[in-house]
C-alpha cells in the first residue's frame, strides 16, 4: 500500500532570500539531523545570468533500523539523489527527492517547494508532499514501512526547527536582510550581463517584531489571511492555533481527506474541525474516516440538520419540563452543560411529545455545543473543539427504566454517536443512584470505547470532596442545586400532567420520522436491476429537476421517453417458490421486450456518477408522455474488459450485496410558467454535498446552476 504525506504550508515570517541563506547552511551534513550523514554536490548548473541554479546532491542517510534488519538488506546507509532548482526571479526553490537504493524494492519520492507569501512579499511559505511504496523488502515489508514512516515524521518535525536555528546563526552573525536578485548592468561588456550582488550588500535591518499569529504593526506588512477563505490551504499556524497540535502524520490525513472532499463534492465542504472530529474518531484512518464522515453528510443533508438551529422551535412543553441547558464553561474553557435527569419525566416528555421531537432537541443541543466551541476558541485563544456534560441523577428511579424511554435514550445516542463524534470532552456523573448501574449497562455498549473513558461517576455527595467537581469546574460557577453560589438557569422539571399525553396512534404515526420522513428518497441499484422512476408529462416544456447523491458505487444515470404507459411488472415465478432472483429486487419500468428508438427513446446523454458525487440537473420536456429516471449500476473497465468471466464476477453473481450500488435522491417537476431560466436543456452538474454551517469554505470548481426560481 502507498503511504502518501501532505504538509501543511509552513509560513516563515522572513523574506525569501533570507530563508534561503539560512537554507544552505544545512548542507553538506547537518548536526540537528543525526541520520543526516552528508551530502556530496554531483552537479550543478547556473544559468547565464545568474537567475537560475540547477544542482543535484547524492545524500548519504543512517536510518534508525534494527542491527539485524540492516544486515539482511547487506547496506548500513541508504542513498538519495535531491535535485533543487533555484529560480532568484521568481523567488521560488522546488526540491525533488527520490531513493538510489533499494531503488527496484522502494520507491520514494518527496517534493518540497519554497514560495513567497500571496498577500506579504516579506514572508516565505513551505510545502512538502511525500510519498513511500515498499514492493519488496526481503519479507519484512510492514518492519520497513514502518521505521520509515516514524523516521520520516521525525525529520518533518524538525524542519522548520533546522530553519530557525540557521536564522538565528544569522543573526547572530549580524545578516537580517539579504537583498533580492536583480539584474545588473556591467559595464565594458558588449551587452548587459546580470550578475548577482556581491554578499557585502547585505545590511541590517530591524527583524519583524509581530507576536505569532499576530498583525505587525508596519503599515506595509499585511495580516496573514483568515482561514476559511475560498481555496486556502491550511497553515501550520493556524492548525496549531484552531485545531491543536498534531502530529506531521495527522496534519497530512487532514489535508489529505480536505482535499478529497473539495475534488469530490465540488462545492462547500465541513469546518476543519468538523473534518478533524471525523479523523480522530477512528484513529485517523483515512479510509475509515472518510466513509465515516461521508455517511453524517448524506444524513445532514438528507434531514436539513444544517438549518436545525434557525428553523427549528421548540414546543412550549419542552421549554418547561426539559430539565437541561448551558452554563458557562469549565475550567479549560470547553462549554458547559448540565442536565438533571434526575428530574426529568421521561416518560412523560415520551407520551406528550414524542420521540421525534426528544430527538430533534438532541440535535439542536449538540448543534448549539459546536457553535460555543468556536466562540470560546477564539475567546480563550486556544483550540477548543468540545464541550463538558454535567448530568445530576438526584431522583432517578425506576420510572426512568420505562422501556420506551430506554429505547429512545438508546435510539438518540445511536443518532449522535454516528455524527457527532468526538464532541463530548468529559462527562460528570453526580449524585448517582443505586438503580444507576442498571441504566449504564444498558446505554453502554452504544457508547464508543473513546467516549466512555471519559465519563466520571459520582455517587451520593463524593463529588463535594477532592478530585470532585471543583478539579473541572470554578468554584463560583457551580450551580446552587449542587451546594454551590451560582444560579442556574434550568427548568426545574417536574412530572407532565397527563391531559397532555397524546395517543399511542399518534406517536406511532410521528416515528422514525426524522430518518425516513424528508424531501430526498433513498435507492438500492443492483447490477442486473437498475432503480427506476416513472414520472408522467401532461404538458410539454415542463422542466423535470433532479438532485441526487451518489453515496455508494458508481451509477450511470439516463432519461428515457415513451408515449404509452409501462405495464407493472409480471410476478417473479422465481421468486414464488422462494428463490431470490435479480430482477425481484426493483420494479422493472422499461420492458425487456422493447426496443430502444421504436417503444421509448433516450432524451439525455447517459451521465456517469462516481461514488461521493453530487449531481444535479434538470430536463425541459419537448412532448407530453411518460418519461423514465434510470440508474444503473455502472461496471468498472476491468470488468468490462474481457468476455471471459473472472472468478470475481462468478461470486458476485451469487451474492447480488457485493453488486449494490445506493443513491439518495430528490425529483421536481416544474410547469413551463413557473420555469425561469434558460429554456434550453441543462447538464447534469456536480455541486455542493453539504452546507455544515454558514462559514465553509467553497471549491474554485463549483459549478453554478443556471436555474432560478
Amino acid at each position: 500500500m502507498v503511504q502518501e504525506y501532505q504538509s501543511p504550508v509552513r509560513v516563515y515570517k522572513h523574506p525569501f532570500e533570507l530563508i534561503m541563506a539560512a537554507y544552505v547552511r544545512r548542507f553538506p551534513k547537518c548536526p540537528l539531523i543525526p541520520v543526516f550523514v552528508d551530502s556530496e554536490i554531483i552537479s550543478e548548473n547556473q544559468s547565464e545570468d545568474g537567475s537560475t541554479l540547477v544542482s543535484e546532491r547524492r545524500c548519504t542517510i543512517d536510518i534508525d533500523a534494527p542491527r539485524l534488519l540492516k544486515r539482511i538488506a547487506g547496506v548500513d546507509y541508504l542513498y538519495f539523489i535531491q535535485k533543487n532548482k533555484l529560480n532568484r526571479r521568481d523567488r521560488t526553490l522546488h526540491i525533488e527527492v527520490h531513493n538510489e537504493t533499494f531503488s527496484s524494492r522502494v520507491i520514494v519520492r518527496e517534493c518540497c517547494k519554497y514560495t513567497v507569501h500571496p498577500e506579504n512579499e516579506e514572508w516565505t511559505c513551505f510545502e512538502q508532499t511525500a510519498s513511500l511504496d515498499i514492493k519488496s523488502f526481503f519479507g519484512f515489508e510492514s518492519t520497513a514501512e514502518k521505521i520509515a514512516m516514524k523516521q520520516y515524521a521525525s525529520s518533518i518535525k524538525k524542519g522548520k526547527e533546522i530553519i530557525e536555528y540557521y536564522l538565528k546563526e544569522l543573526e547572530e552573525e549580524g545578516v537580517t536582510y539579504i537583498p533580492r536578485w536583480r539584474p545588473v548592468a556591467v559595464s565594458g561588456s558588449a551587452g548587459a550581463r546580470l550578475q548577482l550582488p556581491p554578499s557585502s550588500a547585505a545590511r541590517a535591518i530591524p527583524v519583524n517584531t509581530a507576536k505569532d499569529g499576530q498583525p505587525s504593526k508596519d503599515p506595509a506588512c499585511p495580516t496573514e489571511p483568515g482561514a476559511g477563505s475560498p481555496d486556502d490551504k491550511l497553515d501550520a499556524d493556524y492548525i496549531r492555533r484552531y485545531l491543536g497540535d498534531l502530529t506531521p502524520l495527522q496534519e497530512s490525513c487532514l489535508i489529505r481527506l480536505r482535499q478529497w472532499l473539495q475534488e469530490t463534492h465540488k462545492g462547500k465542504i465541513p469546518k476543519d474541525q468538523h473534518v478533524l472530529r471525523f479523523l480522530r474518531a477512528r484513529d485517523f484512518n483515512l479510509d475509515k474516516s472518510r466513509e465515516f464522515l461521508c455517511q453524517s453528510l448524506t444524513w445532514r443533508k438528507q434531514h436539513q440538520v444544517d438549518f436545525l438551529l434557525d428553523t427549528w422551535e421548540r414546543p412550549q412543553l419542552l421549554q418547561e419540563y426539559y430539565t437541561g441547558g448551558w452554563h458557562h464553561h469549565d475550567r479549560d474553557g470547553r462549554p458547559l452543560y448540565i442536565l438533571r435527569l434526575g428530574q426529568m419525566d421521561t416518560k412523560g416528555l415520551v407520551r406528550a411529545l414524542g420521540e421525534e421531537v426528544l430527538l430533534r432537541q438532541v440535535l439542536s443541543i449538540n448543534e448549539e455545543g459546536l457553535r460555543r466551541c468556536e466562540e470560546n476558541t477564539r475567546v480563550f485563544g486556544r483550540p477548543i473543539s468540545c464541550w463538558t456534560c454535567l448530568v445530576d441523577l438526584e431522583g432517578l428511579n425506576m420510572r426512568h427504566l420505562w422501556r420506551p424511554g430506554v429505547k429512545a435514550l438508546l435510539r438518540i445516542i445511536e443518532v449522535v454517536e454516528a455524527n457527532y463524534p468526538e464532541t463530548l470532552g468529559r462527562v460528570l456523573i453526580l449524585r448517582a443512584p443505586r438503580v444507576f448501574p442498571v441504566l449504564w449497562t444498558l446505554i453502554s455498549p452504544l457508547i464508543d470505547e473513546n467516549t466512555r473513558k471519559k465519563f466520571l461517576v459520582y455517587a451520593g455527595n463524593d463529588y463535594q470532596g477532592p478530585g470532585g467537581l471543583v478539579d473541572y469546574i470554578d468554584r463560583e460557577i457551580i450551580p446552587d442545586f449542587l451546594g454551590g453560589d451560582c444560579m442556574c438557569d434550568i427548568p426545574e422539571g417536574g412530572m407532565v400532567p397527563k391531559s397532555l399525553y397524546r395517543t399511542a396512534e399518534e406517536l406511532e404515526s410521528e416515528e422514525n420520522r426524522l430518518l425516513t420522513d424528508s424531501i430526498y428518497k433513498s435507492a438500492s441499484i443492483f447490477k442486473g436491476a437498475p432503480y427506476e422512476m416513472l414520472i408522467e408529462i401532461t404538458e410539454a416544456s415542463s422542466v423535470i429537476t433532479w438532485d441526487f447523491d451518489v453515496s455508494k458505487g458508481d451509477v450511470v444515470f439516463n432519461i428515457y421517453h415513451s408515449k404509452r404507459a409501462p405495464q407493472p411488472p409480471k410476478k417473479d415465478t422465481l421468486g414464488a417458490h422462494g428463490i431470490t432472483s435479480l430482477g425481484a429486487v426493483n420494479a422493472q419500468l422499461i420492458d425487456r421486450n422493447w426496443v430502444l428508438g421504436q417503444d421509448y427513446s433516450m432524451v439525455e446523454k447517459a451521465l456517469t456518477c462516481r461514488e461521493g458525487e453530487s449531481v444535479q440537473g434538470s430536463h425541459i420536456t419537448r412532448w407530453p408522455g411518460f418519461y423514465i429516471l434510470q440508474w444503473r449500476f455502472h461496471s468498472s473497465p476491468a470488468c468490462t474488459a474481457s468476455s471471459l468471466p473472472r472468478v470475481d464476477d462468478v461470486l458476485a453473481s451469487l451474492q447480488v450485496s457485493s453488486h449494490k450500488c445506493k443513491i439518495m435522491y430528490y425529483t421536481e417537476v416544474l410547469a413551463s410558467h413557473d420555469f425561469r431560466g434558460s429554456m434550453t436543456s441543462l447538464e447534469s452538474c456536480h455541486s455542493g454535498f453539504s452546507q455544515l454551517s454558514a462559514a465553509t469554505t467553497s471549491s474554485s470548481q463549483s459549478h453554478a446552476s443556471s436555474i432560478s426560481r
